[in-house]
């Protein structure tokens, strides 16, 4: 084990024992192969599954190897062709028994922080589907609360707004400004620090860096 997988595996059992205080199943693969592997895992046969936009679970093949599963019945919203369509598939995610996603920054202690720009992504993490399950690369882990907030909002947010070439003032030099702007990727700040219900909420912490 190199330094580096050695420092990974001893941030991931700090994370696994602060999130399972939080009522929050977690696990740790050191590879991608396994963290897939992992997430499949605990998709059962029937389910009703959906996600929120995620760059760490595309880039995983999560969503590829869900379509290819025969035996679930998958909500994707880019299969949508209005509007209105996609709140529809928005509001479908609440009865959802799976719901796939990532998360912009985790603290040490077990807080998950995401911001969004439309809400659906938060809401439905706090609320509807049967069980949420996060994949989130050890890239994401900060020492604090605070400093997983700035992350979120300091590199996941701009990086997104270029992602989606959304006019806001992090698109032009990178840097959060807090700003107020209709197109704000971060118009909802989401914490949490603890599941509700108990094993509704499962981490999936994979040793790569992952996402944004």
């Amino acid at each position: 084990m190199t330094p580096i997988e050695q420092r990974n595996q001893l941030i991931a059992e700090k994370l696994i024992k602060n999130l399972k205080r939080r009522h929050i199943q977690a696990f740790y693969c050191p590879t991608a192969d396994e963290a897939l592997a992992q997430v499949m895992s605990l998709i059962e046969a029937g389910s009703t599954i959906t996600w929120g936009g995620s760059m760490t679970i595309r880039d995983l093949g999560i969503t590829r190897a869900v379509k290819d599963r025969n035996d679930l019945n998958v909500i994707d919203r880019e299969d949508a062709t209005s509007p209105e369509e996609v709140r529809e598939m928005y509001l479908k995610a609440f009865s959802a028994d799976v719901y796939l996603t990532s998360a912009n920054a985790i603290s040490e202690d077990g807080v998950i922080v995401n911001v969004d720009g439309n809400g659906n992504r938060v809401a439905a993490i706090t609320w509807g589907p049967k069980k949420v399950i996060f994949v989130v690369g050890l890239n994401k882990v900060a020492p604090t609360v605070e400093a997983a907030l700035a992350r979120a909002r300091g590199i996941a947010s701009p990086t997104n707004a270029m992602r989606f070439d959304i006019q806001t003032p992090c698109h032009i030099d990178g840097a959060c400004h807090n700003c107020n702007s209709a197109d704000s990727i971060c118009s909802y700040v989401h914490f949490l620090r603890n599941s509700r219900q108990s094993g509704r909420h499962v981490v999936v912490l994979v040793g790569e860096n992952l996402g944004y």
